[in-house]
């Protein structure tokens, strides 16, 4: 697996990461993938009073990519406060458009490096037809 992330979808997440709509949490994240063509989509969590009804970066990416036409997902760098991994819910919807991506998990706050992980490893045996 490549190292660093790309740098036009690190900048891309990390752009997403301060668009964030997060007053409750004040957690932002930003996410950013490539398609089958290339394009670059991007995603920020949106935060809602009704917490069950806020949306994460990941899967706001996703749609992004679908709604313009993509199909695959190359790979995906994600941008938060400490590197976190993705929810149980974006991993599956993740999956859903790729079988293996590499996932870059960055620290935008420097306490820890970013890092790297394939998506068959956050989520080894998905939900699959």
């Amino acid at each position: 697996m490549i190292d660093q992330p790309p740098p036009d979808l690190l900048e891309a997440a990390r752009c997403a990461q301060n668009r964030a709509y997060a007053p409750y949490s004040k957690f932002r994240v930003g996410a950013a993938l490539v398609d089958e063509a290339g394009r670059v989509h991007v995603g920020c969590n949106v935060e809602c009073g009704s917490y069950g009804l806020t949306i994460c970066a990941e899967r706001n990416a996703v749609a992004a990519m679908v709604a313009a036409g993509g199909k695959t997902i190359g790979s995906v760098v994600i941008v938060s406060d400490g590197a976190v991994t993705p929810c149980g819910a974006c991993r599956q919807v993740l999956a859903e458009f790729a079988d293996d991506a590499p996932v870059w998990l960055i620290d935008s706050s420097g306490r820890s490096p970013g890092n790297a992980i394939s998506l068959s490893a956050l989520l080894p045996m998905r939900f699959k037809f």
